[in-house]
This record gives C-alpha cells, sequence and structure tokens, in this order.
C-alpha cells in the first residue's frame, strides 16, 4: 500500500487537495490495516484521513526549496523506469 503514497513536494503544477486526500487515506490505510473499516470505526477512520490531510496541507505549504519544481511526467517516467530495472518488464 505505501508505495501509493507519492511525494507531493515542489511540483508544478502544485499539489492538489485531492493528491494530498488521496496520500492521506493510503497513509491511514497502511497504519490501520483496514483497506475499508467497519461501520463501528468508519467515523474514526474518516476523521484521521481528514487530520492526516489537513495536517500534510500545513506541512507542504510551509515547506520551502531553492530547487527547480519537479514535472510530474518527468517523475512518472522514472518510476517507471526502476519498476522495469526492478522487475523486468
Amino acid at each position: 500500500m505505501c508505495r501509493n503514497i507519492k511525494m507531493l513536494f515542489n511540483f508544478e503544477p502544485p499539489v492538489t487537495p485531492e493528491e494530498i486526500g488521496a496520500a492521506s487515506l493510503q497513509f491511514v490505510r497502511k497504519i490501520s490495516g483496514f483497506n475499508k473499516p467497519s461501520k463501528a470505526n468508519e467515523a474514526a477512520f474518516l476523521k484521521a484521513v481528514d487530520e492526516v490531510a489537513a495536517a500534510s496541507g500545513r506541512l507542504l505549504s510551509s515547506l520551502e526549496t531553492n530547487a527547480a519544481p519537479r514535472s510530474r511526467e518527468e517523475e512518472a517516467a522514472k518510476a517507471k523506469a526502476r519498476s522495469a530495472e526492478r522487475f523486468g518488464t
């Protein structure tokens, strides 16, 4: 599951709230062990996703760098190359 959490800092165009939410959902799924929580745990699960997303948004907006922004296409190509090398496809 954690491989689905992507780096979100220093991209052009900037990260969207949807991307932060997706990463937060993956994080909460991983640490809770639930892909889809039961009704009894659903409220706590969704609250955790919202809190992680809020904290992540604050973190990303407060970070600074002098590096040039990354290209999403270039990062995707690098990831695909790493996968091909790792799995031989």
